[in-house]
C-alpha cells in the first residue's frame, strides 16, 4: 500500500529533472498516485522529454501559462479529459522575478521597478489563487493544494523582491485555505524548503565564480545551522513532505507552512571559518 494509492495528483513547475516538482512527481508515483503534469506552452516538448525520466509514463503535459486567463479557463476541462475521476492534489511550484529584482545583477532593492515587482507578485503569489480557482471544479472533496515557499521572514541577500513575493504567497495561502476549505473541505498548505540545487537557486546566485562561491557559502551555512544536517543535492525530503501533505495523514492541517529545511531557519549558527557575513554586502 502506497501513501497515495488511488489518488490523482496534478503537478506544475517541472523545468528540469532537478526541479523539486519533478521529484515530487517521482515520489507521488512511487507512492501509488496517478500523475498529470502541466508546462509552459512553448516548452511542452522539452517538458515531455524530461517527464520520460519519471518511474511511470505520464500523459503529455497540459500547456499552462499561469498568467493567461484563457489557459486557466481551459485547465479544468483538459484535466477532466485525462482524469475523469477528478484530482486529489495539486502542486503549485511556480515563481519568477525579473533579473532587475533578484540575483547578483539585480538593481539595489530600493530601486526595483514597480512593474517588475508587480510581475513577480503576479507569477509567484497571485498565481497560487488563480491556480486554485482554475482547478477547483475538478478537485475532489478533502483534496490538498500545496505550494512551494522559501522562508521570507528575514531579508536574504540576492533574494530581494522575490522574498517580498514569497511573503505575499504566505498570505495568499491563508485566504486560499479559507476559500477552498469552505467550498470542498480542501486543504491548502505551503512547504518552505531549504536551498536545493535547482535552476531557481542558480538564478539567485548567478553563474560567475564569485556568485557560485556565495551560493556555496549559503549551503555551508545552511548545513551548519541545521541541527540534523542539510544536503542541497538531495531534494527527497522536500518531495516526501509534499506527498505527505497530499496524503490523508494530515487531515486537520490547512493554511499552514511546513518547514523542510533541517531546522536551519529556526536556528542561528556562526561558522568557525569563512566569511558568511560577506553575503550581507
Amino acid at each position: 500500500m502506497g501513501l497515495l494509492d488511488g489518488k490523482t495528483i496534478l503537478i506544475t513547475g517541472i523545468i528540469t529533472d532537478a526541479s523539486i516538482a519533478f521529484h515530487a512527481a517521482k515520489v507521488a508515483q512511487e507512492e501509488g498516485a496517478k500523475v498529470i503534469i502541466t508546462g509552459i506552452p512553448d516548452r511542452l516538448r522539452l517538458i515531455d522529454r524530461i517527464a520520460k525520466r519519471l518511474p511511470q509514463e505520464v500523459p503529455p503535459a497540459i500547456g499552462l501559462d499561469i498568467t493567461n486567463e484563457e489557459n486557466l479557463g481551459e485547465l479544468a476541462d483538459k484535466v477532466r479529459e485525462l482524469a475523469p475521476e477528478g484530482v486529489d492534489g495539486v502542486l503549485h511550484s511556480i515563481a519568477m522575478a525579473p533579473r532587475s529584482l533578484m540575483g547578483p545583477d539585480a538593481l539595489p532593492f530600493l530601486e526595483g521597478p514597480g512593474p517588475d515587482a508587480a510581475k513577480s507578485f503576479e507569477i509567484s503569489a497571485w498565481s497560487y489563487a488563480s491556480l486554485a480557482r482554475a482547478v477547483l471544479p475538478v478537485m475532489n472533496e478533502r483534496g490538498s493544494i500545496v505550494g512551494m515557499d522559501f522562508d521570507p521572514r528575514t531579508a536574504l541577500p540576492y533574494y530581494n523582491w522575490m522574498g517580498v513575493a514569497k511573503a505575499a504567497l504566505e498570505s495568499v495561502n491563508r485566504y486560499v485555505a479559507r476559500e477552498v476549505g469552505y467550498a470542498k473541505k480542501i486543504r491548502s498548505n505551503l512547504v518552505a524548503a531549504g536551498p536545493i540545487k535547482t535552476l531557481a537557486a542558480k538564478a539567485i546566485a548567478g553563474t560567475a565564480t564569485d556568485d557560485a562561491k556565495q551560493l556555496n557559502m549559503l549551503n555551508t551555512y545552511w548545513n551548519g545551522a541545521s541541527p540534523i544536517g542539510w544536503n542541497v543535492d538531495d531534494p527527497s525530503p522536500v518531495a516526501k513532505t509534499i506527498c505527505a501533505l497530499f496524503s490523508d495523514f494530515l487531515p486537520g492541517t490547512t493554511g499552514s507552512i511546513v518547514y523542510v529545511d533541517g531546522g536551519a531557519s529556526h536556528n542561528t549558527w556562526f561558522p568557525e571559518e569563512g566569511d558568511f557575513g560577506s553575503l550581507a554586502k
